[in-house]
């Protein structure tokens, strides 16, 4: 993300224009927020996958939710599917160019997790505790 990037966005949150309906980060935010989404782009990182090596992948995925999440994607463009003429049949998921610009984010996102996840328990925990008292 560029300076120039930064700025516009911060004029786009004291605007309180940010997540509008027809705002594109509000888009963005509905394509990724769901609970497989990112492990998913993240599992397809690494290139084309079948849907067998993405269940064991993205751990704990059941196959039913891995399809849905897997269709979603492909209907916001963000994932292709690719069927080859074998027997058995094999098909294969990578990310398009467009799915592909989210690797960075995702990854600034896994580390932000790493740096930040130990804490996010701690208060979670400590929170709890509050709350029993």
């Amino acid at each position: 993300m560029t300076a120039a990037d930064l700025v516009s966005a911060a004029k786009d949150l004291e605007a309180g224009t940010v997540f509008l309906a027809d705002c594109p980060a509000r888009l963005a935010i509905e394509i990724i927020a769901n609970k497989w989404s990112v492990v998913v782009l993240f599992a397809l990182t690494g290139g084309p996958k079948r849907h067998s090596e993405l269940v064991a992948l993205s751990g704990g995925i059941s196959r039913k939710v891995l399809t849905q999440t897997l269709r979603r994607l492909q209907g916001n463009g963000l994932v292709d599917r690719q069927v080859y003429a074998e027997a058995p049949p094999r098909v294969e998921y990578s990310l398009t160019t467009l799915g592909q610009t989210l690797q960075e984010p995702i990854v600034m996102l896994t580390e932000w997790a790493r740096t930040n996840g130990e804490a996010v328990v701690d208060f979670r925990e400590s929170a709890d505790a509050r709350s029993i008292d």
